[in-house]
């Protein structure tokens, strides 16, 4: 699996680093206000599971199965895999995902939020945010770290449920790829 990775962009202790960080500012942000964190399964398990034990705030959590990726390339289309949201009325919801590229998943899940949920406020916070030509279809509030145009594994994100396991965030060669596509 190790062998699979071009290049190492972030190492497991800088990501963490990253997140305290992160985390203080969240807190900040919350305190005092009744917060809903919606993670986007599967890729944002591991980054929510870390984030959140960082923030000292009484919350909820619920996690949406949402897809839009088939290989290496968005869909264009996005799936969700349940039919209710969490009660939110009046609550303030927290998006966590693991990655901002074209920004149409989280653009759709905030829509949905906006439509059915009665949420005080809704905002997003992302691992990773893809540095693309063409502008994204939303913006996250809270952004862990830019990356290349390239595709990356590790730290929950996959490539064909592989790689999530990984500790760091790296870039997968293009034999890998190759390799495992379906």
């Amino acid at each position: 699996m190790q062998s699979d990775i071009d290049r190492i962009l972030y190492h497991e202790t800088t990501i963490l680093s990253r997140l305290d960080e992160m985390a203080h500012t969240i807190a900040k942000d919350y305190e005092d206000k009744e917060l809903t964190v919606v993670s986007i399964l599967n890729g944002s398990f591991i980054f929510m599971a870390d984030l959140l034990r960082r923030i000292p705030l009484p919350l909820q959590i619920d996690s949406w199965s949402v897809s839009s990726y088939h290989g290496t390339k968005s869909k264009g289309h996005i799936e969700f895999r349940q039919n209710s949201i969490a009660d939110v009325i009046g609550r303030h919801v927290l998006i966590l995902d693991d990655i901002l590229d074209s920004g149409l998943t989280l653009r759709a899940i905030k829509d949905r939020l906006e439509a059915e949920s009665g949420a005080a406020s809704i905002r997003s916070c992302v691992l990773l945010r893809k540095k693309l030509q063409c502008e994204a279809a939303t913006v996250a509030d809270y952004i862990g770290f830019e990356i290349p145009d390239e595709f990356v594994v590790g730290y929950g994100l996959d490539y064909n449920e592989r790689y999530r396991n990984l500790p760091y965030i790296g870039v997968l060669k293009e034999e890998a790829i190759r390799r495992h596509a379906r």
